[in-house]
């Protein structure tokens, strides 16, 4: 089986593609690892998208969509993948048809008032750049790291303008692809537990 996971930034979906691809044994392809995985492997696409990156561009349709061509075609893919951050776009969506047929479309589906809560509540140490979370997984002494105790920060792309704005993006760039897939889309409430989720995903896909 071979399926997209779909989510708003916050919504969960990389986790819980993780945790769909330990109980299927199926790779979890996030378009966003691929592009660094071929960057340090200075692949001939790697070094193509280095450089679009650092002219500070935005990488194109067709270099993504090579990308993700390449990594399906590989041996692990052959029983099933998840994909994770790719479509992004009805266009990419069509590109994908061309090259290989989804079953499953997960939607974990989340409100924006909870995902700029999960992501502005996020805090990194700035020594040894170990994760917090203000709600759910505290430092013991606040702004200070348990592990090296170095200074808590908020980062850039983690500030509430800058999540607005991925969520925009969001909405009017990936949420028209839950149209595109009506007739293959699951859609998963992402508020409870991680667990509550995972156990909603499994149940729906029966597995």
């Amino acid at each position: 089986m071979n399926y997209i996971i779909l989510g708003a930034p916050a919504s969960g979906k990389g986790t819980q593609a993780e945790l769909l691809s330990k109980k299927l044994n199926i790779p979890h392809i996030a378009s966003g690892i691929i592009l660094r995985e071929n960057i340090n492997n200075k692949t001939e696409l790697g070094l193509k998208v280095e450089a679009i990156l650092n002219r500070g561009d935005l990488v194109s349709d067709d270099i993504v969509i090579d990308l993700i061509k390449n990594r399906l075609e590989q041996g692990d893919c052959k029983d099933g993948y998840i994909l994770d951050g790719f479509p992004r776009t009805i266009a990419q969506a069509e590109a994908l048809d061309g090259i290989t047929k989804i079953d499953k479309v997960i939607d974990i589906v989340v409100n924006d008032d909870v995902a700029v809560s999960r992501i502005t509540n996020r805090r990194m140490c700035k020594s040894c750049g170990n994760p917090y979370h203000l709600e759910f997984n505290p430092s013991k002494l606040e702004g200070v790291c348990d592990k090296c105790n170095g200074e808590l920060y908020l980062r850039e792309d983690d500030k509430e303008e800058v999540v607005k704005d991925r969520l925009k993006v969001y909405h009017d760039q990936t949420e028209p692809l839950k149209e595109y897939y009506k007739e293959k889309i699951i859609t998963i409430d992402g508020i409870p537990s991680i667990k509550q989720v995972t156990e909603s995903i499994f149940k729906n896909l029966q597995i």
